[in-house]
């Protein structure tokens, strides 16, 4: 574990998600206040679903603004799915839905016959 905390972000993982950072399909989503990291989200991104991880906020509701830009940067390119693994509560309040598992393995499938976009992905609130 990392840091002598229990979590499964073990270094085995870190190092595994550096290497898909690095391939251009690992992605961290980050709003930051006064310099300082305020929360955010990462996942990895193949063919036209993002296959959301984890989120995160220290401030609230900056993970809430992150999944924002996001949805509205994965629309312009094309994306068809953000996958959030679990229809949380807080998820629904976003505007996840929970569709039936073989609906979503169709589309998925689908999705992925789009192009990867392997590039560092880069916005700001001016977009």
């Amino acid at each position: 574990t990392i840091h002598g905390e229990d979590t499964w972000l073990t270094s085995d993982m870190i190092q595994a998600y550096t290497r898909l950072h690095e391939a251009g399909r690992a992605h961290s989503v980050e709003c930051w206040r006064n310099r300082r990291l305020a929360g955010g989200l990462y996942g990895v991104s193949l063919g036209g679903v993002f296959f959301g991880e984890s989120m995160f906020t220290i401030i609230t509701d900056a993970s809430k603004v992150a999944l924002v830009h996001l949805a509205r940067y994965l629309e312009r390119l094309d994306y068809d799915l953000i996958d959030c693994q679990v229809a949380t509560d807080h998820m629904v309040s976003m505007g996840a839905v929970e569709i039936p598992r073989q609906l979503f393995l169709k589309k998925v499938r689908r999705s992925l016959e789009k192009p990867d976009r392997t590039f560092n992905w880069s916005f700001d609130d001016t977009e």
